[in-house]
């Protein structure tokens, strides 16, 4: 059974529901030491200072806000913890808005709220009043010192909440001057057409768990191999093949056509190419030295891979 990491209330009005936190998420990574290569021996890092390399104990250290270049406004706990959000149980919600009111930006961290022993029936009808109007509460709560803004949502049944972002927190699109090009030429009505269909093709109902770390289960089929004294031979990865299609249009072809299993039809083929075998038919062939060509073929794939 999930234990919970914190209890408070939900306040709205004169309604109070006790509830309790209980985390969504159970973090998969990987952990590594820090060993010397030469004998195993685990690495110990320590606080020392700069201006004599001599170990700092911990009741010693003090915060420090750096202003400039070795610069820096010291700050003691006492000052800190006066400013500390005052460690109230309340989550008060604020506001109520529709959940596609809010960019996915804003989310942060998700939790689930369950009730506390005695609040079930008042959690069972905000559950349900959410969940009939579609709404989402906004809300302020303190958890591990610090304030924070969060969404909370319900499925009819539990309600759950992800932290959130505060709005100078998140960077604004139209703060991303030089990374969109303003001079971009406008895609065709066929193009938006042809990404549109292909899009189709590719759409499916959301199934988490057709989506897995593969990194982390092939580094732990590594860890469990070493672990056996197996020997481990390196493989080499292929590059991804650049497209052969030489513009946008074609290569949504290819890529319809692919996902249909179908050949590319005759017509779809690229016309500068059957042009160019043409004007090339005509022309007495010349002779080309096998490192020119060579060349071509790799200046031509890197023109395709960066398209």
């Amino acid at each position: 059974m999930p234990r919970a990491i914190w209890s408070g209330t939900i306040s709205f009005g004169l309604l109070n529901v006790p509830v309790k936190l209980y985390s969504a998420v159970s973090r998969k990574q990987v952990s590594f030491r820090e060993l010397r290569q030469s004998d195993g021996s685990r690495i110990r890092h320590k606080r020392v200072a700069e201006s004599d390399g001599k170990e700092v104990d911990y009741e010693d250290i003090v915060k420090g806000y750096e202003i400039g270049p070795e610069q820096y406004v010291v700050m003691t706990r006492d000052e800190l913890e006066e400013l500390d959000p005052k460690k109230t149980r309340a989550i008060e919600i604020q506001d109520f808005v529709d959940i596609e009111a809010i960019d996915p930006i804003y989310f942060d961290h998700p939790y689930y709220l369950g009730p506390d022993k005695g609040s079930e029936r008042a959690y069972a009808l905000l559950a349900k009043a959410m969940a009939e109007r579609g709404k989402v509460a906004i809300a302020r709560f303190v958890l591990r010192n610090r304030e924070h803004l969060s969404a909370i949502r319900s499925d009819g049944k539990v309600l759950a909440m992800a932290t959130m972002r505060f709005a100078d927190e998140v960077v604004k699109a139209d703060e991303l001057d030089g990374v969109i090009p303003d001079d971009v030429e406008e895609p065709q009505k066929r193009e938006i057409e042809m990404a549109g269909a292909l899009i189709d093709q590719l759409t499916s109902d959301f199934e988490p768990d057709r989506y897995r770390d593969e990194y982390r289960e092939e580094l732990l089929e590594l860890i469990e191999s070493k672990a056996r004294g197996e020997k481990i031979v390196e493989s080499v990865s292929e590059e991804p093949k650049p497209t052969k299609a030489p513009d946008l249009m074609a290569a949504l072809e290819e890529s319809l056509a692919a996902v249909k299993g179908e050949p590319l039809a005759a017509s779809a083929k690229p016309k500068r190419k059957a042009t160019a075998k043409k004007s090339q038919a005509k022309k007495a062939p010349a002779k080309k030295s096998p490192s020119k060509t060579t060349n071509r073929s790799r200046s031509r794939s890197k023109a395709k891979a960066a398209k």
